[in-house]
């Protein structure tokens, strides 16, 4: 699959795994993940907001880790798991955040949450966050315009005190 507006130009084979899924790419130098996963991928969860790497709205995890996905160029990912907010549950089986984002009304209008949802796996995958003012000082890379930013908060502590718990649990 081709991805650009000249097929006279070079490009450069990729193999990325997304959501799972194995996929081969031909792919201009240019092209970011986020336009490689919005277009010919369709996975429109993953939201353009500033393209700039500013809001976060299009944040993914590339190999485990959070990532504004407008500031990488997907030619640079060959090899890479990218999981977006399509990848981490399903309706009928939703990720603990998904679901703790409805339980505590964390998405208002919903354009960042996609994002906010996967810089939240991503710090949770971490570690490090162990209280309310590292969860907002964590996820301060992520806008929210509507102000959500408490209910936010409260549903990554939710899933943080559900970790400790099966952590604490398992000991």
């Amino acid at each position: 699959m081709e991805t650009g507006a000249s097929h006279s130009l070079p490009t450069i084979p990729v193999m990325l795994t997304v959501n799972g899924e194995r996929h081969r790419f031909e792919l201009h130098p240019w092209v970011t993940l986020l336009d490689l996963l919005r277009g010919p991928l369709q996975l429109t969860g993953t939201k353009k907001g500033c393209d700039q790497g500013q809001c976060g709205a299009c944040t993914v995890l590339i190999d485990g880790e959070r990532i504004n996905s407008c500031l990488k160029l997907a030619a640079s990912l060959d090899g890479a798991e990218i999981t977006t907010i399509e990848g981490l549950g399903t309706p009928e089986n939703m990720h603990p955040l998904q679901k703790a984002f409805l339980d505590h009304d964390a998405y208002q209008c919903g354009y960042c949450t996609p994002g906010q949802i996967c810089s939240a796996a991503g710090l949770l995958a971490e570690g490090h966050a162990r209280s309310r003012a590292e969860i907002r000082e964590l996820m301060s890379g992520n806008l929210c315009r509507c102000g959500a930013y408490t209910n936010i908060v409260d549903a990554v502590e939710e899933v943080l005190g559900h970790q400790a718990a099966l952590r604490e649990a398992a000991e």
